[in-house]
């Protein structure tokens, strides 16, 4: 792989080529609108509808943007409880362990964490009986988990994040 490739590679443990000014300014516009336009998004930017399609093109085949999506709010839409659930799993059995994770449904997001557990997932269901069934029969019953712990979320706020335009 030639350095150019490397610096361009969203392959995890290689180098990616930073973002400009430009693309920070794009970046920040789609996470604050992803359903703009590419022409209101040229206009916001100062750029041409051209370089506009180019560069989130060249975002998306690069890996920086992984997706379009509409930000939804889990209780208007059905998904009333909410909680975060730590799984400790045997040594070396997240591959399986993860794969098995994905197949189930409500499970929204989880990471592998360092620390006292091995995986964290954010959990959203319709009611308590089923969060319990995820945890109690789907998560508990994968070949090498060993525990799990579950915290009930009360109430969310989104955070800070980052401002794109001005860069991380």
């Amino acid at each position: 792989m030639s350095p150019e490739e490397a610096s361009t590679s969203a392959e995890p443990g290689r180098l990616v080529t930073p973002l400009d000014k430009t693309d920070r300014a794009i970046v920040a516009a789609l996470v604050d609108d992803g359903r703009i336009s590419v022409r209101a998004l040229a206009e916001r930017v100062h750029i041409s509808r051209a370089n506009a399609y180019a560069r989130v093109g060249r975002m998306v085949d690069d890996g920086t943007i992984s997706g379009f999506t509409a930000r939804l709010n889990p209780a208007r839409v059905g998904l009333g409880t909410s909680a975060y659930v730590t799984v400790t799993l045997r040594q070396n059995a997240w591959r399986g362990v993860c794969e098995r994770l994905r197949q189930i449904s409500y499970i929204e997001h989880f990471a592998l964490v360092g620390g006292d557990y091995d995986v964290l997932a954010l959990v959203r269901t319709p009611d308590n009986t089923a969060l319990r069934e995820v945890v109690l029969e789907q998560i508990q019953s994968i070949p090498n988990v060993l525990s799990t712990r579950t915290w009930l979320v009360f109430e969310e706020s989104p955070g800070r994040a980052i401002d794109w335009a001005a860069g991380p």
